[in-house]
């Protein structure tokens, strides 16, 4: 995206490119069909549950004025208006953990001030919503989108790592609660007394727990020994929804044993019961609001704005990263503005604006990449058996593939053709079918294994369309009339979701690996080396690495401070916003260019794993692969971000198809001898530890590496 601050420009070069390509979004979705369905599922509990656990959290810090039924609806009426008027359709809506923060810290202040009080709580917030919507309007229109790009990765994963914390922070502080008497509850209730609060704490712990550790399982199922494929895959897919049903099932076990209350469940109001719906109405409380309060609103507005800024933009930018190869432009202009529009409709109707959110937005992407890699798999798969039926030869079945592949790609005429193709065949591949005669020999199953080795060969692509958003948010929508369900699950299970997204919002987090790095053994920080691991393990000296995570950390904790500190814990997002001219006029004062280029790329790069024996793939066979063992994408995009695994080997990176003509020239991504960090050779003047010798390794040769060391140490 180029930076260009004309009014309007952006703007408008949003909508000239999301309108040419409006017609496709609904066809992609609809010719889809019921697959459609598997990434909408996902993606609606990945939505619809923290949403039910912020009104959880809104209710308890707002004495009731906000429930789960106001931030279902804001979640649904905006997810459902943007997916049919927004730009960017991958972009996922919803209240976010910010949100609840500010509104909570506006309730305490309103609350304190007798002019505004309780009941003019709502009318004084929509004066905050309408002074945020001017203020989103004035970026979108001056074009302050455009250095989107300057927000690196210092300011995404520490902000990312920021949301992840809070989510753990409720998490705790939500269980921790299940031992004290609710607010507003009358203490001499027989499930208030003493022994009852702490069986009621205790099955609080089994509840929460119990979905915690199941649902990370489940999220590795295709990993698993037993069951089918099939059954893998459905668990894998749908196994955290399956686990909050079956936890709130085991929370009615102990049935009339115990105290109605226990263990404690959501207590919102239905939406069609006296009081739930006063808030609609407070578009006629805002003129009862001090002119002083009117004014003043515009300071808790100017932090909302900075955080709508920020949050929905890097949201939208992880959800569409040019790793994922989307061939449609992006939308951040216009997508703002209609945010602006969002939010004052929002603060009209008493109800707290939704935004772009993290992890959801990635999570979005990702489903639909996997979708995507399902469709163009059924059809390979289907010409490759079609090509061997014909006696084929290998490089005929290729071309054969190849062809298939290109036919899938969606025209887009009015943006060049897609220079994706399948990735190189397995050298592996290439020699079987050299030692089994002539390489233009007809080839079977026993050569190339149809149902392996296409995963291998697919390119990441996603299935860009609006249908699963608008579905998901209806979805979202239809939990407010399905509020007397939702109210039989405990809490605890939602604080158990909680810890959940907080762990998985972690892996591809290169702050948070830093963290990990620096309390790793450096007699064994050579591991790191046998994994898939980002470039600057190798290029920059430990010490530098220690000193700018430090860094990173101190600010992370003083960010996360603020948000304890009441009324100016509104100032946190401004926090984040100041890393962009730290990054930009303050770090490189202190770190060398080339080490800030490695710790804070604007992609993501991994160098391949150093293994201890290059031969343990044919040690498993050469049909071995990934695709059965672990889930899908997730060797090719880190979990929860969205992030490409760059293996830096020239012999994958390429994206055009290998010549059919030429069998010979086909490499493997596997045996690759000379896989290296393309900064390793800059850096040192050297070829890197993974790339030297004769390419296979030992457990001495990966201690013998230069993790930790200084870039030149390895020439004394």
């Amino acid at each position: 995206m180029e930076e260009s601050f004309v009014p309007f420009s952006g703007i408008k070069n949003d909508l000239r490119g999301r309108l040419m390509c409006y017609k496709q979004d609904w066809a992609g979705g609809i010719r889809a069909g019921f697959r459609i369905l598997a990434p909408t599922t996902y993606i609606f509990f990945a939505s619809a549950i923290p949403v039910i656990s912020f009104g959880e959290q809104l209710e308890r810090d707002t004495e009731g004025v906000l429930t789960a039924v106001q931030t279902l609806a804001s979640t649904a009426i905006c997810g459902i208006i943007h997916s049919i008027i927004g730009g960017q359709p991958l972009l996922i809506l919803g209240v976010a953990e910010p949100t609840v923060i500010m509104y909570t810290f506006m309730f305490n202040f309103a609350k304190e001030r007798p002019a505004l009080g309780r009941k003019l709580f709502l009318a004084w917030t929509g004066w905050v919503c309408v002074w945020t919507a001017i203020l989103l309007f004035l970026l979108a229109i001056l074009g302050a989108c455009s250095i989107i790009n300057r927000f690196t990765r210092v300011a995404g994963e520490l902000f990312g790592l920021l949301i992840a914390m809070l989510f753990m922070q409720q998490a705790i502080k939500g269980v921790v609660d299940e031992f004290r008497i609710p607010k507003q509850e009358n203490p001499k209730l027989t499930e208030f007394i003493p022994s009852w609060r702490f069986a009621n704490g205790m099955f609080a712990l089994v509840l929460s727990f119990g979905l915690l550790l199941t649902a990370l399982r489940s999220r590795k199922a295709r990993s698993w020994r037993y069951g089918t494929g099939w059954l893998r895959s459905f668990i894998a897919d749908y196994g955290v929804p399956l686990m909050v049903l079956i936890w709130t099932a085991a929370s009615y076990i102990p049935g009339g044993s115990v105290p109605k209350g226990i263990p404690r469940r959501l207590l919102s109001p239905n939406p069609w019961s006296p009081g739930a719906y006063e808030n609609w109405t407070v578009i006629k409380d805002m003129l009862d609001v001090p002119v002083l309060y009117i004014v003043g609103a515009f300071i808790p507005a100017t932090m909302i704005a900075v955080l709508y800024y920020f949050d929905h933009s890097v949201a939208s930018q992880l959800a569409q990263q040019k790793e994922f190869n989307l061939r449609k432009p992006p939308s951040f202009h216009y997508d703002l503005l209609l945010l602006g529009f969002l939010t004052i409709m929002c603060g009209l109707l008493g109800i707290p604006p939704s935004n772009g959110v993290i992890p959801q937005s990635p999570m979005h992407t990702k489903s639909l990449a996997t979708l995507k890699h399902q469709l163009l798999r059924n059809r390979l798969v289907a010409t490759a058996r079609k090509s061997m039926s014909k006696n084929s030869s290998l490089s005929q079945l290729y071309g054969n593939m190849q062809d298939a592949y290109q036919q899938m790609q969606t025209p887009l005429i009015y943006q060049e053709p897609s220079a994706l193709g399948l990735k190189e065949l397995k050298e592996s591949t290439i020699q079987l079918a050299s030692s089994m005669g002539a390489i233009d020999a007809p080839v079977d199953e026993t050569v190339f294994d149809v149902e392996k080795e296409i995963d291998d060969l697919l390119p990441v692509e996603v299935k860009e369309q609006r249908l699963s958003n608008l579905l998901q948010a209806a979805a979202v929508g239809g939990c407010v009339a399905a509020m007397p369900i939702l109210k039989m699950i405990p809490t605890s299970v939602l604080w158990g979701y909680f810890a959940f997204m907080a762990i998985e919002s972690l892996p591809g987090n290169q702050f948070w690996e830093r963290i990990l790095l620096l309390f790793t053994a450096p007699s064994r920080r050579y591991k790191v080396l046998e994994e898939y691991h980002a470039t600057f393990v190798e290029t920059v000296p430990f010490k530098t690495i220690a000193i700018f995570t430090i860094f990173q950390t101190t600010y992370l904790l003083i960010c996360f401070g603020i948000t304890w500190v009441p009324i100016a814990g509104v100032l946190f997002p401004l926090m984040i916003m100041l890393l962009v001219p730290v990054r930009q006029y303050f770090l490189p004062k202190f770190f060398k260019g080339a080490h800030l280029q490695d710790l804070d790329a604007a992609e993501y790069e991994e160098s391949p794993a150093l293994p201890f024996n290059l031969a343990m793939e044919g040690e498993l066979g050469a049909g071995a692969t990934l695709a059965e063992g672990g889930e899908i994408l997730d060797e090719i995009i880190t979990r929860s971000r969205g992030e490409i695994r760059h293996m830096c080997s020239p012999k994958i990176t390429s994206s055009t198809a290998t010549p059919a003509k030429d069998p010979r020239s086909f490499q493997s991504p596997r045996l690759s001898e000379k896989a290296y960090s393309p900064r390793i050779t800059e850096l040192r003047g050297e070829h890197s530890p993974i790339s030297s010798g004769s390419g296979k390794s030992s457990p001495g040769g990966a201690r013998a590496s230069n993790l930790g060391k200084s870039p030149h140490s390895s020439n004394k």
